[in-house]
């Protein structure tokens, strides 16, 4: 098994074959949710991309287990977990108004859960990178309820379990996902295991509402929940700015254990969940510049609702991490990709507030 503790040091040579898997199940369309945003053919869709473009051949795929109880049980409520059930058992519906949960969702959305476990646990082996494409998606789930299109925590149940089985100690979180991931937070806001870096749509104009610079973590977990509010139209060189300037800082204070990505493709400017101008070239971009801090990552699905430009994005950026002849693409910031100025003073603001991470 490898030994993550070893791998303290930050910013790895960029370049060679990258092994890759993909965890993904047919089943997860049994998470049926009408003429819902999440609906089974976003999956669909990024699959049947992925063989055109004769990736498949090149990537190994691997099927997810359903996380038990035990294993959801760390995250949720009993209470959660028990109405879920009884109330997919019963037929399904809306759960409030905007998350569906058909009658096979519950035994699906462990299915989802069990397909982070997996993901996460591939990269003790052999990968260098494993993607858990799942559906339902996860990180708006909060111990106690759905919401979000969420039912159960995926990524917070993955981290709990590495942490139970593997004794890891320490966990970094990016979270590009357009709205921020407030269950993800909840759960890890007191614990400074796990630092927790979300860049998302200015929650003053999106769903959930939450996620601002203020909120920073508490008690031990002070300081360990960074969010990066970004204004509605921003741009991918207003993310590359901002994240190019706190990433590769943060990580080398941090010095994680393991590292997931929570992928999000719903601030691509084609979406319509939310207000970002995001193009595909971000996720290319997003994907090298991981791979430049650590050699071995988890990505884990979220968001995204726009079929072909989420499949777009998705090819670029597995294609990046499998180095298919490409290079991290260089954003020169010339007068035609001029920062917005909320963007300069959002990482002035956040420098401040986590002065601790940054070399002032």
């Amino acid at each position: 098994m490898t030994d993550f503790k070893d791998q303290k040091e930050i910013f790895h040579p960029f370049g060679g074959f990258c092994v890759i898997s993909l965890v993904h199940s047919s089943q997860y369309s049994k998470h049926q949710t009408e003429n819902h945003p999440e609906n089974p053919e976003r999956l669909e869709v990024l699959m049947n991309s992925l063989r055109k473009e004769g990736l498949l051949e090149k990537i190994d795929v691997h099927q997810p287990s359903p996380a038990n109880e035990e294993d959801i049980l760390r995250v949720h409520t009993p209470e959660h977990l028990r109405n879920l059930k009884i109330f997919t058992e019963n037929g399904g519906g809306y759960l409030d108004f905007d998350t569906y949960a058909s009658p096979q969702s519950y035994e699906i959305a462990k299915l989802a859960a069990g397909g982070a476990i997996k993901a996460s646990e591939l990269i003790l082996e052999e990968y260098d990178f494993a993607y858990s494409l799942a559906r339902p998606p996860g990180h708006h789930a909060t111990p106690n309820s759905a919401m979000g299109f969420c039912l159960i925590n995926n990524m917070a149940v993955a981290i709990k379990y590495m942490m139970e089985k593997y004794s890891l100690e320490k966990f970094f979180i990016l979270d590009i996902d357009a709205h921020y991931g407030n269950g993800i937070a909840e759960i890890f806001y007191h614990d400074p295991r796990v630092l927790y870096i979300s860049i998302h749509q200015d929650p003053r104009t999106i769903f959930p509402g939450k996620g601002f610079i203020e909120e920073t973590g508490s008690g031990e977990g002070e300081g360990f929940n960074m969010n990066i509010p970004m204004a509605p139209g921003s741009k991918t060189s207003d993310y590359v700015y901002v994240l190019k300037n706190i990433l590769k800082e943060v990580c080398n204070q941090f010095k994680a254990d393991f590292y997931y990505l929570d992928v999000g493709f719903d601030g691509h400017r084609k979406d319509h969940l939310s207000s970002l101008l995001l193009d595909d070239n971000f996720y290319q971009w997003i994907a090298g510049y991981m791979r430049k801090i650590t050699p071995k990552m988890t990505l884990i699905l979220e968001g995204g609702y726009t079929n072909h430009a989420m499949a777009q994005s998705n090819l670029k950026m597995i294609k990046m991490l499998m180095d298919e002849g490409i290079h991290e693409r260089k954003w020169q910031l010339s007068s035609a990709h001029q920062l917005k100025n909320e963007t300069k003073n959002i990482f002035k603001e956040i420098q401040n507030t986590f002065s601790s991470y940054f070399t002032l």
